[in-house]
């Protein structure tokens, strides 16, 4: 989710769940030791829950990363050995450390030793020609040992030569049962599974399985997924009725963003799939994506935006009315 899942997009999220946990884009440990951290970690307090992915191969950088962030005060810290991404091979971590699972367990024990909040791990099953019972039950097996207080399972292979990072996502196929197996084996370690489930039912049924389950895309391209989570999985009322007043209350955010010098369309982007499927959406997308990119745009940019889809469904909803009147005595 890297240029995802950054902090405009997380604080939209957040006000369609209370309950679901918000993961950041990943971050090398260079950038978090070095670069700027109050842009790159930097986060609203309405965003917790919220973790930070972290990049990175070498236990005492990881640490010492994983510190600075505990220190912003994220909730807990990911280590990614998922991302077969050439940028992410190039520097010798994500789904390349499948290969290393002694040098992931090192990784692990070395920043549960540096922080308090929870360490994670999200990896793969395997990558390239690894067997997944072999390959993902040695890399649990040296994280459960370091302390690793969780493991998310993306359930594909990733194929570090030859697929492209889009391809990785898709073309491998998924194998939910070798996750299930590794739940059964370590039945006191949450485990978390993660690929292709875009809707709540697929989400019910693997939670059958496994403790938790992780959703990217699904989750951005129609992020009204979210305004069921806390009703349909936690048995609490949604925080916002639907997808007209998840707008409203972004409002104040996006003004205060805007008054700080963000440009709309840094926050927008992240709201393109709110009306998918709706009367509209096709017309609300392309003002957006036309309008909002406009210098000086505001808040009245995205407004118009949505009145596109409050008409065409006040319009849906009066000729219905009518149809069924129609059918009256």
């Amino acid at each position: 989710m890297m240029d995802w899942t950054d902090r405009h997009c997380r604080y939209f999220h957040r006000l369609m769940s209370r309950r679901a946990r918000l993961y950041t884009e990943m971050l090398t440990t260079g950038a978090v030791i070095h670069g700027d951290r109050g842009r790159l970690l930097g986060f609203d307090e309405f965003e917790h829950p919220v973790a930070l992915q972290l990049g990175g191969s070498e236990p005492a950088a990881l640490a010492r990363a994983a510190s600075i962030v505990e220190n912003f005060g994220y909730d807990e810290i990911n280590l990614n050995v998922g991302c077969p991404s050439d940028r992410v091979q190039n520097g010798a971590f994500g789904a390349c450390l499948m290969l290393r699972p002694a040098l992931v367990a090192d990784c692990v024990r070395a920043m549960k030793d540096a922080v308090s909040v929870p360490v994670t791990v999200k990896c793969r099953i395997g990558v390239d020609n690894q067997e997944p019972e072999t390959a993902l039950f040695d890399i649990a097996q040296g994280c459960v040992e370091a302390g690793a207080d969780a493991i998310v399972v993306h359930a594909r292979k990733a194929w570090l030569k030859g697929l492209s990072p889009k391809e990785n996502r898709d073309i491998p196929p998924l194998d939910y049962a070798v996750v299930h197996r590794l739940k059964r084996a370590y039945p006191s370690t949450p485990v978390a599974i993660n690929g292709g489930l875009a809707t709540m039912e697929a989400i019910a049924e693997q939670l059958q399985f496994v403790d938790g389950v992780m959703v990217g895309r699904a989750a951005y391209h129609d992020p009204a997924l979210l305004l069921r989570v806390d009703a349909e999985l936690f048995g609490e009322p949604a925080p916002l009725k639907n997808c007209f007043d998840v707008v409203d209350a972004f409002i104040p955010y996006i003004e205060k963003q805007i008054a700080r010098g963000e440009r709309l369309s840094s926050i927008t982007r992240h709201m393109l799939g709110l009306f998918a499927g709706m009367p509209g959406a096709r017309n609300y997308r392309r003002r957006l994506a036309l309008d909002a990119v406009r210098p000086g745009a505001g808040v009245e940019t995205l407004m118009q935006a949505v009145a596109e889809v409050r008409d065409a469904v006040g319009r849906r909803e009066f000729v219905l009315g009518r149809d069924v009147q129609s059918q009256g005595p």
